[in-house]
């Protein structure tokens, strides 16, 4: 197949959701349906392809994302599927940010009984900072409660999008055999004892009126594409058909300004075969997509990269995994050129160059070797000395660096140690190992206790890591209780003026700068530093040596030693020493002012606030918003369903370790919860001065 066609019905998609909305489900039927796998994995059970991880397999949730290609046929043309599952929870949802980064096109799954769950809305945010256009499958419609409509309702309302109906279902709970089909204006009913066999039909009597209603609303939104079709709309609205309102739904779903909506029952194999169709028919190829850009290092200007085998080549490596047979492996998406398996290929990023000693298609954790891989595609490669996460793969003659991928900061830490003595240099270099696999994850010592301090975004997160410790590296540890990442601010800005003098015999340090020191812009996080020197008081080649040293001095803030969350810094004036001053003298003269002027700023604490839904039987409403108002928790709503209530809350971290245990005891296990970072807020007055003192361990 030529390279043009290939790219033309190839997909890189991502199915995202919130958790238990039914990813891994949905993912495990596409690979039977597409012949990948020939036996239905079940979560369940923990005989999912996907699920891979041990851990995964125990606990029935996804952490890590997964990868694996497909191919379906569709109109008589072979696609290629490269496929990323993702996980749904909160605490995993760095794995999510980097797959939607190097992802054309995604499925959003919702549950026909939860709808719009608080990871659909984070899912759904994410996808639209990458401007990855997406199609959404109602899933669950067997379920007790189900109703595909009002999922659809709470799409418009709560994600802001513009959900088009392309199915109706035909039954509910128990009763849910099918679809029918807008498009085509047939009903897809499947047989319960054959998962594969579903018959085409006409559709039903008593679902003629609701199809013709929802059929007319799909051809009138296809006529206002285009002007003839609109002519020919208001003359016979029959005349469209069912190519033009695939390409027009198509064009529509590829610029973002309509969400497809289809719906099934992924464990009892209804609706796979339409979704795979819908993929193909509605999801954009690597064509359709605008083409990268990126920063030539040497110039500073701006370099295109278009999806063309035959241009330099350019990759983006967007996850990093440790593989205990071939060791290191970069998961990355090629956008321009060619890569070949024995190459050399420069890492941008990082300014060194690397041979590629292997190259293959993954299928979750098996992997299948390939001689080279071209621009479009996804594959993973053996051989990299260096590389982390969002790092640029290019083509040595042209180099180029691409957007990055940004990553939230740990909220949760604990202390780890091992318990033999042997192995405190195997646990380095293990959390080193899984640091570099996760962003998210960060390793630090304690300089004053001599503490290997761990952090994550949650009590999951960090129980996942020590239990892989367990498992992976044969290494026991003993944890400490979780502690909350606080943060530091400034609330006032001070004027300041710092010399800095050191005169040792020969050559000495000399460094002056006047500044002042504040709170940040809104909108703004971590330094923002505005050079206003005049007259070339101080040279232009110290002045990164002073944000630098701003930028260090953040690390440990006045109040308890907290990273500081932003601060704004104006260079006003300052001097120079001919002899004595250096870039050094001046990063020093930096971080010893920010010690002093902070303590005049009036800092304070900055404790993590978290966005909580509970959904809890209606009985037991009362006792959870009770135990919630002795949490801090601010109530933001409660949203009736049937027989359970959704309630919305922002709560201090501090006060939600073992919250999820108290909950299962005031619910009798029926209640469940789900958390995720919402912003830092400063700590109350009333508990700040006892909090600081503890933290300073008096």
């Amino acid at each position: 197949m030529a390279t043009t066609e290939k790219l033309i019905h190839t997909r890189n998609i991502g199915i995202m959701a919130h958790i238990d909305a039914g990813k891994t489900t949905t993912t495990e039927r596409i690979l039977y349906y597409a012949g990948r796998s020939y036996k239905l994995g079940e979560v369940h059970d923990g005989t999912a392809t996907m699920d891979w991880m041990v851990q995964e397999q125990e606990r029935g949730i996804t952490i890590t994302s997964a990868a694996t290609t497909v191919k379906w046929n569709f109109n008589n043309n072979e696609y290629t599927y490269n496929i990323i599952d993702t996980p749904g929870h909160v605490d995993f949802t760095v794995e999510v940010e980097r797959s939607l980064r190097v992802l054309d096109g995604a499925v959003a799954i919702f549950c026909a009984v939860g709808g719009v769950e608080p990871q659909s809305e984070t899912v759904w945010k994410q996808a639209d900072k990458y401007k990855v256009p997406r199609i959404c499958y109602v899933n669950k419609m067997d379920r007790l409660g189900a109703d595909f409509f009002s999922v659809v309702n709470q799409i418009e309302d709560r994600l802001g999008a513009n959900p088009i109906v392309m199915q109706i279902p035909i039954g509910v709970e128990a009763d849910f055999v099918g679809v029918i089909d807008l498009v085509t204006n047939k009903a897809y009913v499947w047989d319960e004892s054959d998962e594969r066999s579903f018959e085409i039909l006409e559709v039903p009597e008593e679902y003629k009126e609701i199809t013709e209603k929802y059929r007319n609303a799909l051809i009138e939104g296809v006529a206002e594409e285009d002007v003839s079709l609109m002519e020919r709309f208001f003359e016979d609205n029959n005349s469209i058909t069912t190519d033009e309102i695939i390409k027009f739904v198509r064009k529509a779903t590829v610029d973002m300004r309509i969400t497809p909506v289809f719906c099934g029952a992924s464990f009892k194999n209804k609706g796979i075969q339409p979704l795979l169709d819908a993929i193909a028919a509605y999801l954009p190829n690597p064509y359709e997509i605008p083409p990268a850009e990126g920063i030539d290092p040497n110039t500073g200007k701006v370099v295109v990269k278009n999806a063309d085998a035959n241009e330099p080549f350019a990759a983006l490596a967007f996850k990093i995994a440790t593989d205990p047979n071939v060791g290191r492996v970069a998961f990355f998406r090629v956008y321009s050129g060619t890569v070949h398996s024995g190459s050399y290929v420069l890492n941008c990023s990082t300014g060194k160059r690397e041979r590629i000693s292997r190259i293959m298609k993954v299928h979750a954790n098996k992997q299948e070797p390939v001689e080279s891989i071209e621009a479009g595609d996804i594959g993973v490669a053996v051989g990299f000395k260096t590389i982390r996460t969002g790092d640029t793969l290019c083509d040595e003659k042209h180099p180029v660096i691409l957007e990055s991928i940004t990553f939230p900061e740990p909220v949760v830490s604990i202390a780890v140690e091992p318990k033999t003595k042997d192995d405190v240099d195997k646990l380095d270099i293990a959390l080193a190992k899984l640091a570099e696999e996760d962003p998210t994850f960060i390793v630090k010592v304690n300089e004053e206790t001599g503490q290997t301090v761990i952090s994550g975004m949650g009590e999951l997160h960090l129980d996942v890591l020590v239990d892989r410790l367990k498992r992976e590296f044969n290494i026991a540890v003993n944890s400490g209780k979780p502690q909350v990442s606080y943060r530091e601010a400034v609330t006032r800005t001070i004027h300041h003026k710092e010399v800095y003098k050191r005169q040792t015999g020969g050559k000495g340090k000399f460094a002056d700068i006047e500044f002042e020191m504040g709170p940040v812009d809104e909108g703004f996080t971590g330094l923002q530093f505005i050079n206003d020197v005049k007259g070339g008081n101080i040279p232009k080649e110290f002045i990164p040596a002073i944000q630098k040293g701003f930028e260090l001095a953040m690390r440990n803030g006045p109040v308890a030693g907290y990273a500081m969350e932003s601060l704004k810094v104006r260079l006003i004036d300052g001097s120079y020493h001919t002899v004595d001053s250096d870039s050094l003298a001046f990063e020093i003269c930096a971080r010893i002012a920010f010690r002093e002027a902070a303590k005049k700023a009036e800092p304070v604490l900055l404790e993590p606030i978290m966005k909580l839904v509970v959904i809890s039987p209606d009985d037991y409403v009362g006792d959870v918003t009770g135990d919630l108002n002795k949490r801090r928790s601010v109530l933001e709503g409660v949203d009736a369903k049937i027989k359970y209530q959704v309630i919305r809350a922002r709560v201090p971290l501090a006060e939600m370790f073992g919250y999820i245990t108290k909950l299962r005891s005031l619910t009798s296990g029926r209640a469940a919860a789900s958390m995720e970072f919402l912003e830092y807020q400063q700590v109350p007055e009333f508990l700040s001065e006892d909090l600081i003192k503890k933290l300073k361990g008096y």
